[in-house]
């Protein structure tokens, strides 16, 4: 007598329903929470083209019924107080601490993953240990290096700040995903003839998308929001939008109508670009989490 082969019980008429009903269930969950998520994002624009008495008066919501309340008056006068230059300082600022935070991490953690050098573990350590310091302590020695350089309150000198700032994390969090890329590879690339260079910029780099990604919107949204270090090291002229809609604040007012213009400007920027990239931002939040 043979016995019958064993497997996974196949799944009747009413279980599959159920999973059926179970995933759009979930899915219908899921655009629920998104929509929640968005609602502070859409007030936030609405307030934006609401004149100040319409939002001093009465909800934003109440705006969907009164379309008469919407104007563009809000941005315009955003503009008229130099917001351009603000936000082109933020790009010129954000963008090249970005790129230079992730090539110098990204070779960094290929040395401490893959090349052997006196000392690696040490200098390894002494990088992951740099992640408890925090930025308020290196402040004043930063700014009188910075005087003493000529660059204080430059572009130059806010970029190098968050470069020098987020290449520890960049470092620990590359060479993790490095570290798990199977040395087959690299010593099949090695046997072609291949340079460390070459490894590094033909097989290492290109398998690190995600977590390159991952790495790229989170550095990049550190420093499009940050305010601290804007206010220390840039002077006037070279003033993110951070610091730009600081300086709007008034004494015994809100000054809605140039904020809530500014502060949508300052959001959107990161919010297209978190869903542009979501799909490798998800793969390196997952990256090593299932061999």
């Amino acid at each position: 007598m043979t016995t019958p082969a064993l497997g996974a019980p196949r799944r009747g008429p009413l279980g599959r329903v159920a999973d059926r009903v179970g995933g759009g269930l979930l899915q219908a969950v899921m655009v629920v929470i998104g929509l929640f998520w968005l609602v502070p994002t859409l007030g936030l624009f609405v307030v934006s083209i609401r004149n100040e008495t319409a939002n001093n008066s009465t909800g934003w919501w109440t705006a969907l019924t009164r379309p008469a309340e919407l104007t563009l008056g809000n941005y315009a006068d955003l503009l008229a107080t130099g917001f351009t230059s603000s936000f082109w300082n933020t790009v010129f600022i954000t963008v090249p601490t970005t790129v230079l935070v992730i090539g110098i991490a990204a070779m960094a953690a290929y040395a401490f993953a893959w090349m052997e050098f006196p000392g690696r573990d040490t200098l390894f350590l002494v990088v992951v240990g740099l992640l408890v310091v925090p930025v308020q302590i290196a402040l004043i020695p930063i700014a009188k290096l910075y005087g003493t350089l000529g660059i204080f309150g430059s572009i130059a000198g806010v970029v190098l700040f968050h470069t020098a700032f987020g290449l520890p994390f960049a470092i620990f969090l590359l060479r993790n995903f490095f570290a798990g890329i199977p040395r087959s590879l690299l010593e099949a690339a090695r046997m072609d003839g291949a340079g460390e260079w070459k490894i590094f910029s033909t097989v290492v780099f290109p398998l690190a998308k995600p977590a390159v990604a991952s790495l790229g919107i989170f550095q990049f949204l550190w420093v499009w929001n940050d305010l601290l270090v804007a206010l220390v090291f840039a002077d006037t002229d070279n003033q993110p939008m951070t610091k730009a809609l600081q300086s709007q604040m008034r004494q015994f007012g809100t000054n809605i109508d140039i904020l809530a213009p500014g502060a949508f400007l300052s959001l959107i920027i990161p919010l297209i670009l978190f869903f542009a990239f979501q799909r490798y931002f998800v793969q390196g939040m997952m990256a090593g989490s299932v061999k």
